[in-house]
């Protein structure tokens, strides 16, 4: 379970648990005696099939990875290697600015109204200046800010209480601890760079010849093979329907496509593939590549307007009653964007917004909840897709009402927008074996369709460390 405990504020979540529950087993082959493999292609049995994809990979520990006849036992029977996701990216022990002492976490939760929080703008401004090193402008705000400060008065104390809460149980628990004096002297973690042309390789496939539509399917399910055509994986849904990881190679990287999951990498104007895909969604989560002014200064990342985001097909792609899931940056502009004008463009009723607060190891907010720069949490918008009204209440019994407001706390990890798993969370609010898509996702989980042009992103071998199993 990812969810380490559970109260009426919301939920604390332990999300490096969740990626290594997914199952990142690879079945290898059966070896003679002394670890000699069988043969130069390593043999398979069952849902687990040899992949030669493991013997040309280095580990993240900087050592060579053993080749698949490599991983044995003496007597022949099958091994298997396992995969875990790097613990250290999510070694986030220590905030990215400290709060000020009355601003603790540990202080209980007083009344901060609007104007005082204007107030203290300036030991604020201090503050950042300090962190970093470079001095910040006057505090005056524009309407924008004006009324990201509006919304955070009306919703930090439920944050602060909540997350309070749950902080609380965490420390009980032993999940989350008191940091050592080891940890105390240790930066947080910045991944090293990954190597990630998929953005790019979806742009290069819109010059691939088009595939003729007697020769087009909707789905490619993985098998043996390891290196996969470039045309296979951008034209149609890819499906690994197996009980184990397959490995699939990619421009000469290698990425784990845990079990039971299936994928399209592709850009928002090559759709059409999940489209064929025939399949209706009851849950719909997406992540929006919001536009905004840093993103553009960067050129970092991709990002889509308003409307291009109106045009993804999500009311072709939900079932009836469908609960759709938008994550928000903490703009006003988006969360007004969302709720007025993009639910009801696709027929989607707004029903609550939920938070993401992001927590270090040892239980402080990652920020300071007072910082005008940037929160330290995340707005989740839910609603559910309007329609057949006799079909919808079929599929709402024993389907509890998604509550008004909740709490997700959880560490972060260190890679760019990895967002935390919604499956458990989500579990109660729909019925069991639901198909769930996410959009601009950028991993895969068991049991879901992801779609986007950098859908394997966090599924890059170098993510993870290898271990033996017996």
């Amino acid at each position: 379970m990812s969810v380490v405990r559970r109260l009426p504020a919301g939920w604390l979540l332990d999300h490096l648990s969740f990626i290594n529950r997914c199952g990142y087993e690879i079945g290898d082959s059966f070896a003679r005696p002394g670890g000699v493999p069988l043969g130069t292609r390593a043999a398979s049995t069952g849902d687990c099939p040899a992949t030669s994809a493991l013997a040309a990979t280095s580990s993240s520990r900087g050592g060579p990875l053993p080749a698949p006849g490599d991983a044995t036992e003496a007597d022949g029977r099958r091994a298997k290697t396992k995969y875990v996701f790097r613990e250290e990216l999510f070694g986030v022990f220590k905030p990215r600015i400290a709060a000020a002492p009355e601003e603790q976490l540990w202080q209980g939760c007083s009344e901060v109204s609007l104007p005082e929080t204007r107030a203290n703008s300036n030991s604020e401004e201090h503050r950042q200046r300090t962190y970093s090193g470079k001095r910040k402008r006057k505090c005056v705000f524009n309407q924008g800010e004006l009324d990201a400060l509006e919304y955070h008065s009306k919703v930090r104390k439920l944050i602060w209480e909540g997350t309070l809460q749950l902080v609380q149980e965490g420390l009980k628990s032993g999940y989350l601890h008191g940091a050592t004096a080891e940890q105390s002297c240790r930066k947080n973690v910045v991944p090293g760079h990954v190597s990630c042309g998929l953005a790019e390789l979806c742009e290069m496939a819109k010059q691939f010849p088009a595939v003729n539509e007697s020769d087009r399917r909707a789905v490619h399910v993985l098998g043996d093979e390891t290196s996969v055509p470039e045309q296979d994986l951008l034209s149609c849904v890819t499906e690994n329907s197996s009980s184990c990881t397959k490995i699939v190679v990619l421009m000469g990287q290698k990425y784990l496509v845990p079990p039971k999951s299936s994928f399209l990498l592709s850009d928002v104007s090559c759709l059409q593939p999940l489209l064929n895909y025939k399949k209706k969604y009851d849950v719909i989560v997406i992540d929006p590549p919001w536009e905004n002014k840093s993103v553009k200064r960067s050129n970092r990342y991709s990002h889509l307007s308003s409307w291009q985001i109106k045009q993804i097909p999500v009311p072709a792609l939900a079932a009836p009653n469908c609960l759709v899931v938008t994550w928000v940056t903490n703009r006003q502009k988006h969360l007004r964007f969302v709720k007025d004008e993009l639910y009801p463009h696709w027929s989607v009723k707004t029903l609550a917004e939920w938070h993401w607060v992001k927590i270090t190891r040892t239980g402080e907010f990652v920020l300071p909840l007072e910082s005008l720069h940037k929160k330290p949490y995340e707005v989740l918008v839910l609603g559910r897709v309007q329609g057949d009204v006799k079909d919808a209440l079929r599929k709402s019994e024993d389907v509890l009402p998604i509550p008004e407001h909740k709490i997700i706390v959880s560490v972060p990890c260190s890679l760019h927008s990895h967002k935390p798993p919604l499956t458990e969370v989500l579990a109660e609010f729909i019925k069991p074996d639901m198909e769930c898509l996410e959009l601009f996702a950028r991993n895969l989980q068991p049991g879901w369709t992801s779609w986007g042009n950098e859908v394997l992103k966090f599924q890059h071998i170098d993510y993870f460390t290898l271990l033996q199993k017996e």
